[in-house]
């Protein structure tokens, strides 16, 4: 049967535990010298307090040179250990320093020398203290606070003769060391938390952007093969009609393809229904076309944004999904170019590429003309980039993007009139 330690025991066992993994202090800062400062002041500190230490115990307090270098050792160089493991320096520490003031009991004490801690003892333990806050729980911080409390009260009811109260001064300065080192802790963890949080907050905005671009860009192409399907299956219903003579297996087949056509275009239709939220209202109008590009440009004109239009006149009919992506890709375009670059001179370019095999879509802007008019928008949640990238992976094409040389911006798309796996089933 299994026996589970008394309270009193696993509180014990919980003061004596470590915070965390033995992680040096200030290891998460940012600058090189703020991590390697616990270091420095350990090194500055144990030079400073080691011989100092070992010569007063020895030539002021009577104590013998072999053991007041230990004692002197024990109290100093767990400073070094603190960087990494204060709760580890501060016990070892603390003994010492019981130690330490009981071997001055049992011996000659002079008079007028501080007791039951020396000067340089209180530095050192304050320094420990100091540290043990930055790194462990409100918890143990109150019991090595009272420890130290404890242990001087302790020596001053033993030989209240020898008592000068500088283990007051320990007690109430330590103290507050304690209270600011754990104040510094919480905000280094509220720091970091926050920081943390932006980076997952981030990440968690451009999907969910990447997602509700997708989900348009879904919407649309739902109203494009829509209608298609639903060209499909008008025709095969009606097929029986318009054609006469036609035989029984081919009114089947007819009849099949309707069906099956009907089947998909419903299937469809209630998969992507969701997509079509009541924010939205359905999104039933008709979708834009590369035709109405000169009264998008006429709008960005009134703007304060001039505009110049080339595209010539064609009466070869695009493929829809190329047709509706140009305008949405010169329509993001010419947006980011109002928010981010007010009265910048623009160009916009739509013409077939060399081979005839895709679109070309070019929208290029100046600098502002004024560098005192501010922009719209300073940072923006990066829609327009990601949409232009969604609706050109979609189609298999290419898109380039960026800040030109000389000021401005530029994005370049081109838009495959088939997808590679059209050009390989023909």
């Amino acid at each position: 049967m299994t026996k589970h330690p008394p309270g009193a025991l696993a509180a014990l066992r919980d003061l004596c535990t470590p915070a965390g993994p033995p992680v040096p202090l200030f290891a998460h800062a940012r600058r090189p010298f703020v991590r390697r400062l616990p270091y420095l002041l350990a090194w500055l500190f144990l030079i400073i307090l080691l011989p100092t230490s070992t010569m007063v115990l020895g030539k002021d307090y009577g104590m013998q040179s072999d053991v007041a270098l230990v004692v002197a050792l024990g109290q100093t160089v767990p400073l070094l250990v603190a960087v990494r493991r204060p709760l580890l320096a501060w016990a070892v520490a603390f003994v010492f320093d019981v130690v330490g003031a009981a071997v001055l009991l049992a011996g000659p004490l002079p008079e007028d020398r501080p007791w039951p801690f020396p000067p340089m003892e209180i530095i050192g333990m304050l320094v420990l203290l100091l540290a043990l806050a930055l790194r462990e729980r409100p918890r143990t911080l109150v019991a090595a606070w009272l420890l130290t409390a404890a242990a001087g009260a302790v020596f001053q009811g033993m030989a209240p003769e020898h008592a000068r109260g500088t283990w007051v001064v320990l007690v109430v300065i330590g103290g507050l060391f304690l209270l600011v080192g754990a104040a510094l802790r919480e905000r280094g963890d509220a720091r970091r938390a926050l920081a943390e949080q932006e980076t997952i907050s981030e990440a968690e905005r451009a999907h969910r952007t990447l997602l509700e671009e997708r989900a348009r860009i879904a919407r649309e192409l739902h109203d494009v093969v829509a209608h298609h399907m639903s060209v499909i299956t008008v025709q095969a219903d009606s097929a029986p009609y318009r054609i006469e003579g036609l035989p029984d297996a081919a009114r089947e087949e007819f009849g099949a393809i309707a069906a099956t056509a009907r089947e998909s275009l419903t299937e469809m239709r209630r998969l992507l229904g969701v997509l079509r939220s009541a924010e939205t209202g359905g999104e039933r109008a008709p979708q834009p076309e590369l035709g109405r590009l000169p009264q998008l440009v006429e709008a960005t004109v009134r703007a304060g944004v001039p505009v110049e239009l080339t595209m010539p006149p064609t009466d070869a009919a695009l493929p829809p999904a190329v047709d509706l992506s140009a305008y949405r890709i010169v329509q993001e375009a010419l947006a980011n170019v109002v928010r981010h670059a007010p009265g910048a001179a623009t160009r916009v370019s739509v013409s077939a590429d060399p081979h005839g095999t895709g679109l070309m879509v070019l929208v290029v802007n100046a600098a502002p003309p004024r560098a005192d008019v501010p922009p719209l928008e300073t940072g923006g949640t990066g829609h327009g980039l990601v949409g232009m990238r969604e609706r050109v992976r979609l189609l298999g094409g290419t898109l380039d993007t960026g800040p030109l040389p000389g000021g401005g911006f530029r994005v370049a798309a081109r838009l495959p009139f088939t997808t590679e796996e059209e050009s390989s089933s023909a």
